[in-house]
């Protein structure tokens, strides 16, 4: 059999365990590899991590990556329209730089965007469609992770090349005018494997004027020859989308015309993305393994700024070269040393231009324009060992070097409400220690562990600014948190996973309603998640995952603005788009002696407060999803679904501005029917 490159057997044996289980679910020989950069047992990261494999993903047919990451506990992810996307994960819904900065999204452990320049939407970059399997580790990275890794790591994992040729192709439609179409052709030939897969997208759209079009590619090559393995990925990704913004006005999502129309016709989202990296290993003995992975990234997107009175066109785009680094050193006694360096260049630009006519203070005319090149190092080591019977500790820590070179390519000062600041260099050093112990105990592993996330600030907080702002007081985002598990089997027919966390975040950036520059916000994060998993017999399981967090202010911030002052913010109150209860359960259905499968799946998201000073409710929803297959022979199968079978009206998004009522209204009941054909 051909040995596979150590990430590569990860991502595939990592997917077959999760066929086996659902997302989150604990099986002691289920591989991740988001926690170290390499394959390791589940049970041996002290970490909390959920994993959604392959089988689950191709059932799960998912039009919009928040169908997937709903089946992690603690994970929130709001969808906007199109491909549009905000996040939670053990934190409230965030926006703006820190929606983009504090979670890091990985394609085969490799960032899709550089640090600094981050995409708030970065998960529709990812191939998502046609993931072997996609990790999700919530809370800070840890020591083999750093800049962005502040609430949690998403790790979208590329199908590995197959000994035998396989394939398939696949199509589904709906209701609401999506088709989707998905082809893969994998092989082997002596030392070198290959993988080929392509996904294309096309949507009318549930609203009015929000058509989308997107396609997707990604080629992989794996050599093994021995002592040395390489795997070699290459990803593309174009988008096209018309974009809906919010409908506005009281509990606007439940009028049944009005959620339906579009106050901006001509938004839209354009953006192009190309990565490419290859992983080298080297066994340069049996306890020492050498790992290298050059990587490139170019992306650029234009669209229109739909959310503000100046309908302005933001340009903006990057290119990146780097590298990750490590040697892996496992003694025989169960001593384990993990170093390395990463490094990256990137050079970016932004532009933003207002072609209407002067609105308020919103001049017409040139905003922005300019560039940052960046540079930054990062050296990291992690050590395991033993200290007593069935006790393990782990203990690292991660430095984070970072300089932006920011060259203004307009006139410096002010313009309307636009600041531009003059030529400038920015310098920032984090450090993220790790400490975690390991224990057997029940039948299980228990840990505890302690770990700090650490950023810098987003470019666009630094250099893209308004007036009464400054870029001198932005420091890096610090996040403490210290975690508490378990996951193990209850018995032979019950996995359990639990864990409770307690996170302080500082050094909180934003922009309050005043349009001052908030540098020393302060929250606090502390929560309880579980996932389950039943098999009541071979043929029928169940599936548990839910969540509970507090996500409170931990500071005051007035706000001078009367028709603003929703945002005021007081100390200990929730903060806004927070919802405390997240929950959801999933029951299948795969008789061995029928060609038939199926699954519902209900999902509930608690009400949670609109604005920041909690005086508008969003009352949150149930929903309920079906979806099954029918085998025609080994080679073919159809594919039905019916999401919101209930017809409920719901909204994916909720917020509260400018003293309106806001929404992302949810899709009423869909029904999909699809076809897939395997070699």
């Amino acid at each position: 059999m051909r040995r596979m490159v150590k990430i590569g057997a990860g991502i595939s044996l990592g997917a077959l365990a999760g066929a086996l289980l659902p997302a989150g679910a604990f099986a002691a020989d289920e591989l991740v590899v988001t926690s170290e950069r390499r394959a390791q047992n589940v049970s041996d990261v002290p970490e909390a991590i959920a994993v959604i494999g392959k089988d689950e993903l191709v059932r799960i047919g998912a039009d919009h990556p928040s169908e997937i990451l709903a089946r992690a506990p603690g994970v929130l992810i709001h969808r906007g329209n199109g491909a549009e996307h905000l996040t939670a994960i053990r934190s409230p819904v965030l926006t703006s730089g820190a929606g983009a900065g504090s979670f890091l999204f990985l394609e085969n452990g490799v960032p899709l965007r550089s640090a600094g320049f981050a995409n708030i939407n970065a998960l529709f970059e990812a191939h998502t469609e046609i993931a072997d399997s996609i990790e999700v580790l919530r809370g800070p990275g840890g020591a083999l992770y750093g800049s962005n890794a502040i609430h949690g790591v998403v790790n979208v994992l590329t199908p590995a090349p197959t000994e035998d040729l396989s394939g398939f192709i696949s199509f589904s439609g709906d209701t609401v005018g999506r088709f989707k179409g998905s082809g893969q052709l994998s092989n082997s030939y002596g030392a070198h494997g290959f993988y080929a897969g392509v996904s294309l997208e096309h949507e009318d759209g549930y609203r009015d004027d929000a058509t989308l079009d997107q396609q997707k590619a990604t080629l992989r090559h794996d050599y093994d020859g021995g002592a040395v393995t390489v795997s070699s990925i290459f990803s593309f990704d174009n988008l096209n989308q018309e974009t809906a913004g919010f409908v506005e006005g009281p509990n606007a999502y439940l009028d049944e015309v009005l959620r339906r129309t579009n106050a901006n016709p001509d938004s839209f989202r354009d953006a192009k993305s190309v990565r490419a990296s290859s992983r080298i290993d080297i066994q340069a003995s049996d306890t020492v393994t050498l790992s290298i992975t050059p990587f490139m990234r170019w992306n650029e997107m234009s669209f229109l700024m739909h959310f503000v009175p100046s309908m302005a066109l933001e340009e903006n785009g990057h290119w990146s070269v780097g590298a990750q680094s490590a040697a892996y050193i496992d003694a025989h006694d169960g001593f384990s040393i993990i170093g390395g360096v990463d490094w990256e260049y990137t050079e970016g630009y932004l532009r933003e231009t207002q072609s209407i006519p002067t609105v308020f203070s919103y001049t017409q005319g040139l905003h922005y324009d300019y560039n940052v090149n960046a540079l930054s190092a990062s050296p990291f080591l992690q050590a395991r060992f033993e200290i007593a019977q069935g006790v393990e500790a782990v203990i690292g820590g991660r430095l984070d070097w970072t300089r932006y070179d920011y060259i203004n390519n307009t006139a410096d000062g002010v313009v309307g409400r636009f600041l531009r600041p003059a030529d400038r260099r920015d310098g920032f050093v984090t450090a993220s220690p790790k400490a975690s112990l390991l224990f057997d105990i029940g039948g299980g592993k228990g840990y505890v562990s302690y770990a700090r996330g650490a950023r810098p600030p987003q470019t666009t907080d630094l250099y893209r600014l308004q007036i009464n702002q400054t870029s001198d007081g932005a420091d890096p985002e610090l996040i403490d948190s210290f975690e508490a598990g378990w996951k193990g089997a209850v018995n032979e027919r019950v996995n359990l996973e639990v864990a409770a966390y307690y996170m302080m975040k500082r050094n909180f950036f934003f922009r309050d309603a005043d349009g001052y520059n908030v540098d020393d916000g302060k929250t606090r994060h502390v929560g309880v998640e579980t996932a389950l998993n039943a098999r009541f017999t071979p043929s029928i399981t169940l599936d548990i995952n839910a969540s509970y967090g507090v996500h409170t202010y931990r500071f005051d911030r007035p706000v001078l603005s009367l028709p603003n002052a929703t945002e005021a913010i007081r100390y200990g109150d929730d903060v806004d788009t927070a919802p405390r209860w997240l929950a959801g359960a999933r029951g299948t259905w795969a008789p061995e002696s029928l060609p038939v499968s199926g699954e519902i799946e209900w999902i509930f998201v608690d009400h949670y407060f609109m604005d920041a000073a909690d005086s508008q409710t969003y009352p949150g929803h149930n929903l309920v999803n079906l979806r099954g297959e029918w085998r025609f022979s080994d080679h073919l199968k159809l594919t039905l679904a019916v999401r919101n079978v209930l017809d409920k009206l719901y909204a994916e998004r909720a917020d509260y501005a400018f003293g309106s009522e806001r929404y992302f209204p949810g899709e009423e009941r869909t029904f999909s029917v699809g076809l897939r054909a395997d070699l």
